[in-house]
Protein backbone atom coordinates (compact mmCIF):
# COMPACT_ATOMS: atom_id res chain seq x y z
CA UNK A 1 0.00 0.00 0.00
CA UNK A 2 1.50 3.49 -0.96
CA UNK A 3 1.07 6.49 1.31
CA UNK A 4 2.32 9.86 0.93
CA UNK A 5 4.89 10.89 3.31
CA UNK A 6 5.49 13.78 4.86
CA UNK A 7 9.02 15.95 2.94
CA UNK A 8 10.92 15.43 6.33
CA UNK A 9 10.21 13.06 9.09
CA UNK A 10 12.57 12.49 12.08
CA UNK A 11 12.02 9.05 13.81
CA UNK A 12 13.86 9.15 17.15
CA UNK A 13 14.60 6.55 19.55
CA UNK A 14 16.90 4.48 22.00
CA UNK A 15 19.28 2.09 21.20
CA UNK A 16 17.25 -1.22 19.92
CA UNK A 17 13.62 0.79 19.69
CA UNK A 18 13.20 -0.39 15.95
CA UNK A 19 13.83 3.49 14.40
CA UNK A 20 15.60 1.94 11.36
CA UNK A 21 13.36 -1.04 10.72
CA UNK A 22 10.08 1.94 11.29
CA UNK A 23 11.57 3.99 9.25
CA UNK A 24 12.49 1.47 6.11
CA UNK A 25 8.23 0.71 6.40
CA UNK A 26 7.87 4.45 5.53
CA UNK A 27 9.92 4.68 2.88
CA UNK A 28 8.99 1.29 1.16
CA UNK A 29 5.14 2.81 1.86
CA UNK A 30 6.17 5.06 -1.64
CA UNK A 31 6.95 3.98 -5.09
CA UNK A 32 10.38 3.01 -5.45
CA UNK A 33 13.44 3.53 -6.13
CA UNK A 34 14.36 4.20 -2.29
CA UNK A 35 18.06 5.72 -1.42
CA UNK A 36 19.35 4.58 2.09
CA UNK A 37 22.27 6.99 2.99
CA UNK A 38 24.27 5.65 5.63
CA UNK A 39 26.36 6.93 7.84
CA UNK A 40 28.04 4.15 9.73
CA UNK A 41 31.61 3.04 9.47
CA UNK A 42 32.86 -0.25 10.09
CA UNK A 43 35.44 -0.55 12.81
CA UNK A 44 35.02 -3.86 14.04
CA UNK A 45 33.44 -7.05 13.50
CA UNK A 46 30.32 -6.23 15.65
CA UNK A 47 29.89 -3.19 13.66
CA UNK A 48 30.49 -4.78 10.19
CA UNK A 49 27.70 -7.55 11.37
CA UNK A 50 25.33 -4.60 12.48
CA UNK A 51 25.69 -3.31 8.81
CA UNK A 52 25.39 -6.49 7.12
CA UNK A 53 22.08 -7.18 8.89
CA UNK A 54 20.47 -3.55 8.18
CA UNK A 55 21.73 -4.55 4.43
CA UNK A 56 19.99 -8.20 4.53
CA UNK A 57 16.87 -6.85 5.72
CA UNK A 58 16.13 -4.24 2.87
CA UNK A 59 14.18 -5.45 0.04
CA UNK A 60 15.31 -5.07 -3.36
CA UNK A 61 14.90 -1.21 -4.52
CA UNK A 62 17.16 0.30 -2.40
CA UNK A 63 19.98 2.24 -4.09
CA UNK A 64 22.85 2.53 -0.73
CA UNK A 65 24.99 5.74 -0.63
CA UNK A 66 27.74 5.36 2.05
CA UNK A 67 27.89 9.34 3.53
CA UNK A 68 29.91 8.68 6.73
CA UNK A 69 30.59 12.38 6.54
CA UNK A 70 29.45 14.42 3.22
CA UNK A 71 25.46 13.57 3.92
CA UNK A 72 24.83 16.60 2.21
CA UNK A 73 26.55 15.29 -1.29
CA UNK A 74 25.07 12.75 -0.70
CA UNK A 75 21.83 13.79 -0.80
CA UNK A 76 22.66 16.01 -3.80
CA UNK A 77 23.60 12.78 -6.01
CA UNK A 78 19.95 11.43 -5.88
CA UNK A 79 17.05 11.84 -7.86
CA UNK A 80 14.91 15.19 -6.35
CA UNK A 81 11.97 13.45 -5.97
CA UNK A 82 13.37 9.69 -4.66
CA UNK A 83 12.61 8.79 -1.46
CA UNK A 84 15.30 9.19 0.91
CA UNK A 85 16.59 7.15 4.35
CA UNK A 86 18.80 8.84 6.29
CA UNK A 87 20.25 6.03 8.66
CA UNK A 88 21.42 7.79 11.07
CA UNK A 89 22.32 11.63 12.57
CA UNK A 90 23.67 9.91 15.50
CA UNK A 91 26.77 8.07 13.46
CA UNK A 92 27.32 10.86 11.18
CA UNK A 93 28.33 13.32 14.36
CA UNK A 94 29.87 10.70 15.99
CA UNK A 95 32.27 10.79 12.56
CA UNK A 96 31.55 14.65 12.50
CA UNK A 97 33.25 15.01 16.01
CA UNK A 98 35.68 12.40 15.99
CA UNK A 99 37.31 13.95 12.99
CA UNK A 100 37.24 17.23 13.93
CA UNK A 101 35.26 18.37 11.09
CA UNK A 102 33.30 21.76 11.28
CA UNK A 103 29.78 20.25 12.60
CA UNK A 104 28.13 23.68 11.63
CA UNK A 105 29.37 23.77 8.03
CA UNK A 106 28.57 20.26 8.01
CA UNK A 107 24.50 21.03 9.32
CA UNK A 108 24.06 24.02 6.93
CA UNK A 109 25.10 21.67 3.84
CA UNK A 110 22.72 19.20 4.88
CA UNK A 111 19.96 21.40 5.35
CA UNK A 112 20.34 23.31 1.78
CA UNK A 113 20.52 19.59 0.26
CA UNK A 114 17.02 19.22 2.35
CA UNK A 115 15.61 22.30 0.98
CA UNK A 116 16.63 21.43 -2.79
CA UNK A 117 14.61 18.26 -2.56
CA UNK A 118 10.78 17.54 -3.65
CA UNK A 119 10.56 14.20 -2.21
CA UNK A 120 10.35 12.63 0.75
CA UNK A 121 13.25 12.29 3.26
CA UNK A 122 12.86 10.39 6.65
CA UNK A 123 16.33 10.80 8.92
CA UNK A 124 16.75 8.35 12.01
CA UNK A 125 18.44 9.74 15.17
CA UNK A 126 19.42 8.60 18.82
CA UNK A 127 17.58 9.90 21.52
CA UNK A 128 20.70 9.97 23.61
CA UNK A 129 20.05 12.16 26.84
CA UNK A 130 17.02 9.77 28.69
CA UNK A 131 19.78 7.94 30.74
CA UNK A 132 22.37 8.73 33.65
CA UNK A 133 24.98 11.82 32.98
CA UNK A 134 28.01 10.46 31.33
CA UNK A 135 31.06 10.42 33.60
CA UNK A 136 33.62 12.26 30.92
CA UNK A 137 33.73 15.51 28.74
CA UNK A 138 33.48 13.86 25.48
CA UNK A 139 30.81 12.15 25.83
CA UNK A 140 28.71 14.96 27.79
CA UNK A 141 30.13 17.13 24.80
CA UNK A 142 28.64 13.78 22.47
CA UNK A 143 25.49 14.27 24.54
CA UNK A 144 24.71 17.75 24.12
CA UNK A 145 25.61 18.15 20.69
CA UNK A 146 23.32 15.03 20.11
CA UNK A 147 20.07 16.70 21.96
CA UNK A 148 20.78 20.03 20.28
CA UNK A 149 20.85 18.50 16.41
CA UNK A 150 17.90 16.40 17.35
CA UNK A 151 15.79 19.82 18.83
CA UNK A 152 17.09 21.62 15.26
CA UNK A 153 15.85 18.55 13.17
CA UNK A 154 12.93 17.95 14.87
CA UNK A 155 12.24 22.19 14.43
CA UNK A 156 12.63 21.48 10.96
CA UNK A 157 10.61 18.08 10.12
CA UNK A 158 7.31 18.18 9.32
CA UNK A 159 6.52 15.08 11.03
CA UNK A 160 8.35 13.63 14.54
CA UNK A 161 8.08 9.75 15.85
CA UNK A 162 9.29 8.25 18.80
CA UNK A 163 10.03 4.58 19.15
CA UNK A 164 9.95 2.90 22.62
CA UNK A 165 9.70 -0.92 22.02
CA UNK A 166 8.76 -1.16 18.52
CA UNK A 167 6.06 0.84 18.59
CA UNK A 168 5.84 4.61 16.76
CA UNK A 169 4.64 7.58 19.29
CA UNK A 170 3.38 10.42 16.99
CA UNK A 171 5.71 13.67 19.02
CA UNK A 172 4.67 16.69 15.94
Amino acid sequence: METALPKLTLVLGGARSGKSRHAEQLVTSTPPPWAYVATARAYDDEMRARIAQHRQRRASGWQTIEAPVDLGGAIRQLLSEQPVLIDCLTLWLTNLMLGEHDRQAALRDLEAALDARSGPVVMVSNEVGLGIVPENALARSFRDAQGRLNQHMAGRADAVLFMVAGLPLKVK
